[in-house]
């Protein structure tokens, strides 16, 4: 194999850790993980943010006089580190609420719980760089797309391309704009409800049928595809279509109940606890997948020491092959471990047992997160195991702590979720860091200086999550539905966690409902199994099943339409090859609009909370919606429709056909986690 030459030589220094660049970084890493913190506790799952973030840097830091790719990579590296951090926080942390054991976020515990999982995350992956990258060169597909897009933005320095990368820019924040203008109306003026649903009696059991009338939906569908998106829908079908009447036909309904009632109480009360089953069927074979690769890993990471010693920032280098120091890695991994230690020795009050739990949740953090970066180098971040191997990690510190402490210990639901929150935000990073990595490679980027800016990112995602999370639970509530909050953010991971747990510690499940769902689990895997081995590009991976079963249908729905929009535009544009930038970046620009108004709406309940005479909802003008969801309904399909058109319309602009190649490597790697 030929050598490689990145895009920027390895003998040409370029200005990369910059004062514009880091606090753009800043920015946008607080801004994207805030983001998806909320999209993933409403939809269950969350999208890369790394060519939003690319394009979003190309257009700002064109203002400014003196700019280059290598500082593009370096905010974009950093923005998605914050992202990143997000999906391992909100797939854990919300369970210590669900559990019982805070009322509310303990501020400095979840930011050193997030920061320390986020760190070692990053240092983990530093020789992994070497090895996965240099030595096992891994082809790390979403790495490839958005380093294609950050190539197409540095070669447009002429006054077409200039404006091209502004239009760009421009889209993303219409969108945003147009995402944050629906929530507004739907939960800020309540002109319209969050979704159409209803159901009805018919015999003996009840039939369902809903939508979320929610933008951010519709793009999370258009970016993940349409084979994935159908996917989580056919979960849907089979909880909701298939097993919701069945329960009816063998149970019987209450007569004096309403339909919609019925349905809602056979999902919380039985259906969910199938598509529990289902996901614990789906950890277990994950991790038995991944035997060989972690294996695989390990190897190589030996043998890429073996003829040039420990990887660092020595002399004898290039540049675009500095690590961090073996120094760098070990002082950080040491020093994090003491305020872990210091946590979960306070919440099992006992010294020596939060010493083991320090010692299980650094040996799983290191065997996951390097599963996640090898997983994301062979086919990409669609592949990051992270609830899979949370749901192992989890069960396994459950079990052992449940031999030193006994199954009624209070504190044991509680202490497996801690360790479990670690290992999910290591397991996170560890795909995110390797694609930012091989990212850099391809430009020209140095390896440290990267390094650094993942740090970064994981600083100000873990400072900015925790009074996001507080918001979203005083708004929305999060979880469990409650007399205030009837309709809140689901949070499928995090109850997911919380209900495993208990389960160990005593609480019980039912388990024939469970037992359900793992019979249901096998059967997919084995439908997996045969078309892999017919050599299908239609997949059924189990966990994205599993989602859909344990997700409300109106929230599949509006995923699977958001899926078959991005079909549509494929086939008008070429045949179903490719995917646009253009679509691309609207659909982001809508989920991070939604997101942030979310998050705005919830502020006034803060400050009420502080100053009583504040209204806690001082833009609502309907107490109850009048027009019941139709509005919401056009206001949808409108945003259905331009995202169509705009995903047309920009493929034909569209710089080179590389890029175009990319994007679609990047928007089809977005599956649920």
């Amino acid at each position: 194999m030929k050598d490689f030459q990145p895009l920027v030589p390895a003998t040409v220094t370029l200005p990369e850790i910059t004062v514009k660049a880091v606090l753009l970084s800043v920015i946008l890493a607080a801004v994207l993980a805030a983001a998806n913190a909320y999209l993933g506790l409403f939809a269950g799952m969350t999208v890369s943010a790394s060519i939003p973030a690319a394009v979003a840097s190309m257009a700002i830091l064109r203002l400014f006089r003196e700019s280059n790719i290598l500082e593009n990579n370096i905010v974009q590296t950093a923005a998605s580190s914050g992202e990143a951090l997000a999906a391992g926080v909100i797939f854990t942390i919300p369970a210590l609420l669900l559990v019982g054991y805070w009322s509310d976020f303990n501020y400095w515990q979840t930011v050193l719980i997030a920061a320390v999982g986020g760190l070692l995350g990053v240092l983990f992956t530093i020789p992994l760089r070497r090895a996965l990258i240099v030595t096992a060169r891994l082809r790390f597909p979403e790495g490839v797309a958005t380093a294609e897009v950050l190539k197409v933005g540095a070669a447009e320095r002429s006054e077409a391309g200039s404006h091209e990368s502004t239009r760009s820019f421009q889209s993303l924040l219409s969108a945003a704009l147009l995402g944050g203008l629906a929530k507004f109306g739907e939960s800020g003026l309540r002109v319209w409800t969050e979704s159409l649903e209803g159901a009805t009696h018919v015999g003996r059991t009840v039939f369902y049928a809903g939508l979320n009338l929610s933008p951010a939906l519709l793009a999370v569908g258009f970016i993940i595809g349409l084979q994935t998106a159908a996917v989580v829908f056919l979960g849907g079908v089979i909880g909701w279509v298939i097993l919701m009447p069945a329960y009816g036909l063998v149970h019987g309904l209450s007569p004096d109940r309403t339909g919609l009632a019925v349905a809602m109480s056979i999902w919380s009360g039985q259906i969910r606890y199938v598509g529990i089953g289902a996901m614990l069927t789906g950890g277990l074979w994950t991790l038995t997948k991944l035997r060989e690769p972690v294996w695989k890993s390990l190897l190589t990471l030996l043998a890429s020491y073996r003829p040039s010693g420990t990887p660092g920032m020595t002399a004898g280098l290039l540049r675009t092959e500095q690590d961090a120091s073996f120094l760098w890695i070990v002082v950080p991994f040491g020093l994090s471990l003491l305020p872990m230690a210091w946590i979960y020795s306070t919440v099992v009050d006992n010294f020596l047992l939060g010493l083991l739990m320090t010692v299980v949740m650094a040996l799983a953090a290191f065997l996951f997160s390097s599963v996640a970066a090898y997983m994301a180098g062979m086919i990409g971040s669609s592949s990051n195991p992270v609830s899979g191997v949370t749901i192992a990690t989890i069960m396994i510190a459950a079990l052992l702590l449940v031999f030193f402490m006994g199954a009624g210990h209070p504190a044991g639901p509680a202490a497996a979720l801690v360790i479990g929150a670690v290992v999910c935000c290591a397991a996170a990073m560890g795909g995110d860091n390797l694609q930012d990595l091989k990212t850099g490679q391809l430009v020209g980027a140095t390896p440290w200086k990267q390094q650094v800016m993942q740090v970064v990112g994981v600083v100000t995602g873990a400072l900015v999550l925790v009074p996001v999370l507080s918001l979203l639970q005083a708004k929305y509530g999060i979880g469990e539905p409650t007399s205030s909050h009837p309709h809140p953010l689901s949070a499928p991971q995090a109850t997911l966690m919380a209900s495993l747990t208990r389960s160990v510690f005593g609480a019980g499940l039912p388990w024939p409902l469970v037992g359900l769902g793992a019979v249901i689990g096998i059967l997919i895997i084995l439908a997996d199994r045969r078309q892999e081995l017919r050599g299908s590009a239609v997949r059924l991976p189990v966990l994205a099943v599993a989602l859909g079963i344990y997700l409300p249908l109106k929230l599949s729905a509006t995923i699977f339409l958001g899926g078959v929009i991005a079909t549509l535009a494929n086939r008008r544009m070429s045949g179903g090859q490719e995917s646009s930038q253009g679509g691309l970046l609207f659909a982001a620009g809508l989920i991070t609009g939604e997101a942030l108004m979310g998050i705005m709406l919830a502020i006034p309940i803060a400050l009420a909370a502080l100053w009583p005479n504040i209204s806690a909802d001082p833009f609502t003008i309907f107490a109850v919606p009048p027009f019941g969801g139709w509005p919401g309904l056009a206001m949808v399909a409108a945003v259905g429709f331009a995202l169509y058109l705009i995903a047309v319309g920009r493929d034909r602009t569209a710089p080179t056909s590389s890029t175009k190649a990319a994007s679609q490597d990047k928007s089809s790697s977005q599956a649920p986690r």
